[in-house]
């Protein structure tokens, strides 16, 4: 069982009387309906509906605990403080600095009373624990093959903040987007590319005979871009691409590059999409 320690991670803990309607008010997650053990992903949005922060949160005692990257975390706490106003809710640094994170056989039974499931992955059909601090020193390489070959992304690796829809990173798919909840920020532009089924960029995990270029390698075909390499492991990587263009280059048999190496593009099978042809591309 692979326990992985994920250095550049921090926390940030949100407690109070109002807590759960401050956040649920503000953020693409429906916390009402967030399970004790669970783990789901969610965003700050800008009000024009890309991610201004990523994280994760639970729940955590009589509040909620925010996971995200290290780099984040300062100016999200600033941004949630700006909005907070004079809602009964207490915004505070954690107290451990970094997360675990475990998976495979066994990864159940060492669940803990901090431990809590990542959503992600379960739609995936994998049981990953995510506990806060050091308690594993196994090869953040290992964590990073496993969201890779399930489509997993992570901002900075595979998308820039301020540059992404939601729809983009499928949090319209693994529990990070309600469409059933009340107003949030950036809530009216996510819910109209939801009803009319205008999301084109979608993640995909990316293949290769021989090892791939680098993160930020532009991948095309028959010369006009698809989309951009993100994370690599090998010969393995994920990317957002154009999904009605890579469709169609697909189906006419235009082969894929991502820089001078073919490569294949696969959608993760847990998201149920497929590449649009150019005969259904409308209904993407």
């Amino acid at each position: 069982m692979p326990a992985v320690f994920l250095k550049d991670r921090a926390l940030l803990f949100v407690s109070g009387a109002e807590a759960q309607s401050f956040l649920q008010n503000l953020i693409t997650t429906d916390i009402i309906s967030l399970g004790p053990d669970e783990a789901r992903p969610g965003a700050l949005l800008t009000p024009q509906g890309k991610i201004l922060f990523d994280f994760m949160i639970w729940q955590d005692g009589d509040g909620y605990t925010i996971e995200t990257d290290a780099g984040q975390r300062d100016g999200l706490l600033k941004r949630l403080t700006m909005y907070k106003l004079r809602a009964a809710a207490t915004l505070a640094l954690g107290a451990e600095e970094g997360v675990t994170v475990c998976w495979g056989e066994g990864a159940e039974a060492v669940r803990d009373s901090q431990g809590v499931r990542d959503s992600r992955f379960a739609k995936a059909g994998v049981t990953l624990i995510r506990r806060p601090g050091k308690r594993g020193d196994g090869e953040e390489a290992l964590y990073d093959a496993l969201r890779i070959r399930l489509g997993i992304v992570t901002s900075g690796s595979d998308f820039a903040l301020q540059d992404a829809f939601p729809h983009d990173v499928l949090m319209d798919l693994n529990g990070g987007l309600s469409f059933r909840k009340g107003c949030y920020v950036g809530q009216e532009v996510v819910s109209r590319m939801q009803h009319r089924g205008t999301a084109r960029r979608r993640v995909v995990t990316v293949s290769a005979a021989a090892a791939l270029p680098g993160t930020g390698t532009e991948i095309t075909a028959g010369g006009k871009p698809v989309g951009t390499l993100g994370s690599v492991e090998g010969d393995h990587g994920l990317a957002i691409v154009r999904i009605d263009r890579a469709g169609a280059a697909i189906a006419a048999g235009t082969p894929l590059l991502a820089g001078e190496t073919p490569v294949s593009l696969v959608l993760p099978a847990w998201s149920g999409l497929v590449f649009p042809t150019s005969a259904d591309e409308a209904s993407a």
